[in-house]
């Protein structure tokens, strides 16, 4: 290929973050506008594609999480809070404000529930869309004219078109690839008026377009701009589609329906697809043609894995000696730990053994898969007194391992609905914590295939670039062209007792907690 597809950003809409104490996230638009134009800035001063020839420039490709974007008829944005901040515009994908509007959409039954496992998520647009409606019709919903996935803004942003993407309509927004928009299903949850001028408030599909603002990322009018991808699908293909020959891997010979890959950073999602739907209860899905063109795709998740690892760590009595420790040392705090977590094992290769009697149900944020449950809560069973360092290694150690526990209890309700899972490819921030790595790979039970290119979610954008630029005839094609594998992560066998109890356990957990909040409310009849 003589002309280079890049992508340009891979934007991470969580880095203008603000909470308010509803359990709400909204980013500041202008904030986040300011980010747009400063990395405009970097690539017009060569700092991105230094050394490229902005004529070989053939794509660009978006990825942004699925967060809610809303504009009025002068594309200005428009507050989706109480306080009237427009420059707050964005509902984030985390925000779980419309939890009971959701519960509401799941208790119609609708048959648009079976592509999202029977229960409708706040972290869809649906329930956004309707708290708006239900709690800011003056100041909000009578005003707004658009409402975008981040996405699709900057598409829009960048080609003036105001068509979505198929991935972000299929997988938040109940839009059928075969069908289009299902009129029973808005009107059933009292969101008729989105049906309005043929649904042009939440728009139609197209696959690519031209550049119109190519001057202020000093790239050449008309460059080709893939359809916009959700960042974690995006993540999927910067990893499935990776020559695996050589490796001595399961998958080597099986199809790509036979690769899981877990995008894992503040949440995280689990990517399998199938050449025939498959309903998994629970899990997103199945999404024809979302990701990989004429195949289903089975979206399992969890909604807070980085961040509460975060949570845990800096929530900590002993936080600050570690932040000390770590900085003395030039390590990160997640290095550090490791280190640390190996000094008090005496043997490194069973260090994830010093948890046999502190278990964590990690579920802080809900659940999204495959219990679908957002009252579920997070649990801990086995503290003690202790602050120490070595407490809060082990209270570390425990929450990787809870994680990694869910995505096994997200593969086994995937096998049970006829997904054959033989291998996960990794990718995300979390990905680069070796410990992390390994945990899933000996709780799974399943070797971890990690990219050579450490960012591979910006790999996926770049696929898109390379599609839209018709350098590569499909993204299958530029899959297997731009992605390869960096290094193998095998379970340790000696481990797979010590998992399969401590797995039953993390079962227990959520169990138990089912049986006190009963408690409860018969306590209070």
């Amino acid at each position: 290929m003589k002309k280079t597809s890049i992508s340009m950003w891979c934007v991470r809409s969580v880095n203008c973050v603000y909470l308010s104490p509803l359990a709400t996230a909204e980013i500041g638009l202008f904030l986040f506008l300011l980010r747009l134009r400063k990395t405009a800035h970097n690539i017009r001063q060569q700092r991105v594609t230094q050394d490229i020839d902005v004529q070989s420039v053939r794509g660009i490709g978006f990825d942004a999480t699925c967060s809610l974007v809303a504009l009025d008829q002068h594309f200005l944005p428009v507050a989706v809070n109480h306080t009237g901040l427009r420059e707050r515009n964005v509902v984030m994908w985390m925000d779980h404000r419309a939890a009971e509007q959701a519960s509401r959409i799941t208790a119609t039954k609708h048959r648009v529930l079976q592509g999202v496992g029977g229960v409708m998520s706040p972290e869809m647009q649906p329930p956004k869309l309707l708290w708006l409606k239900e709690n800011l019709r003056e100041s909000c919903w009578k005003e707004a004219a658009h409402f975008f996935d981040l996405p699709d803004f900057l598409s829009w942003k960048a080609t003036g078109s105001l068509c979505r993407s198929l991935c972000t309509l299929v997988c938040k927004w109940t839009y059928s690839p075969s069908d289009g928009w299902d009129d029973t299903f808005w009107s059933a949850i009292g969101l008729e008026d989105l049906m309005e001028d043929s649904y042009s408030k939440i728009g139609r599909t197209e696959s690519s377009s031209a550049c119109k603002r190519a001057a202020d990322l000093g790239l050449i009018q008309g460059t080709a701009v893939g359809a916009s991808l959700i960042d974690a699908h995006a993540g999927g293909l910067g990893v499935m589609g990776a020559d695996v020959k050589g490796h001595d891997l399961p998958c080597e010979d099986g199809p790509v329906s036979s690769r899981m890959a877990v995008i894992c950073g503040t949440s995280s999602c689990h990517m399998a697809v199938s050449t025939q739907p498959l309903f998994v209860p629970g899990v997103w899905g199945p999404y024809l043609s979302a990701m990989l063109p004429g195949l289903w795709l089975s979206e399992g998740g969890q909604s807070a894995t980085g961040r509460l690892v975060e949570h845990v760590v800096k929530g900590h009595a002993a936080y600050r000696q570690l932040e000390e420790q770590a900085e003395r040392s030039g390590k990160h705090i997640h290095s550090y730990l490791n280190a640390h977590l190996e000094s008090m094992s005496a043997d490194a290769a069973q260090l994830e053994q010093l948890t046999a009697r502190l278990h964590i149900w990690p579920d802080f944020h809900g659940n999204r898969s495959p219990l679908a449950d957002q009252t579920s809560r997070g649990a801990v069973v086995g503290l003690t007194l202790s602050q120490t360092l070595d407490d809060l290694a082990l209270l570390y150690l425990a929450t990787l391992q809870a994680i990694a526990l869910g995505t096994r209890h997200i593969i086994d309700a995937m096998r049970a609905a006829g997904h054959d899972i033989t291998t996960l490819f990794l990718c995300g921030g979390l990905s680069k914590n070796a410990l992390f790595v390994q945990t899933h790979a000996n709780t799974t039970g399943l070797p971890v295939v990690l990219p050579a290119e450490r960012e591979a979610v910006l790999l996926g954008a770049a696929v898109i670039g390379a599609c839209a630029s018709s350098d590569c005839s499909s993204i299958q094609e530029a899959m297997r062209r731009m992605t390869r594998i960096g290094r193998v992560v095998r379970p340790n066998p000696e481990l797979e007792s010590f998992y399969r109890r401590k797995y039953a356990v993390f079962l227990r957990l959520y169990d138990h907690q089912k049986e006190c909040v009963a408690l409860m409310e018969a306590e209070a009849v």
